[in-house]
């Protein structure tokens, strides 16, 4: 059994909650368009480890985005937190540009920069822009606790 595992959760709808573990080798990811159900279910498979801490990627509104669009992201901004505090994982809030920082790949609005980075942190993974950011916030998670 792994003693620690690190979540990254990137909240956007196109987003994803992936998994590693101390030696950052990927345990998991799934995409955030998987039912609430399997998100439940993918969260709470790994908290029979020991420790379980994760990194939730603290987002807002953005400018001229819609109505129904600012609510849609809300509500699963809304329903991550939930989810890691209804299973009981430690995790903290972390602005993009923060974590984008200290993983050395800041974008400037090109997804581009955080899909190579994590392609080069795994080489021989199959890294999309879905899974991207939230395997180098679980990395930035992993960095920040073995400090």
């Amino acid at each position: 059994m792994r003693d620690r595992l690190f979540c990254g959760v990137d909240p956007g709808a196109s987003g994803a909650i992936a998994i590693i573990d101390a030696e950052s080798e990927i345990v998991g990811v799934i995409k955030n368009s998987a039912t609430p159900a399997d998100l439940s279910d993918f969260v709470w498979s790994h908290t029979a480890t020991p420790r379980l801490d994760a990194l939730l990627e603290q987002v807002s509104a953005m400018p001229k985005q819609g109505v129904a669009s600012t609510f849609k992201f809300g509500a699963s901004y809304g329903f991550l937190q939930g989810l890691l505090v209804a299973h009981g994982v430690r995790w903290q809030t972390v602005t993009p540009q923060t974590w984008q920082r200290e993983m050395r790949c800041l974008t400037r609005g090109d997804k581009n920069v955080t899909k190579a980075a994590a392609q080069q942190l795994w080489p021989d993974q199959k890294i999309t822009h879905a899974t991207a950011d939230a395997l180098l916030l679980a990395e930035c998670c992993r960095r920040r606790a073995l400090k």
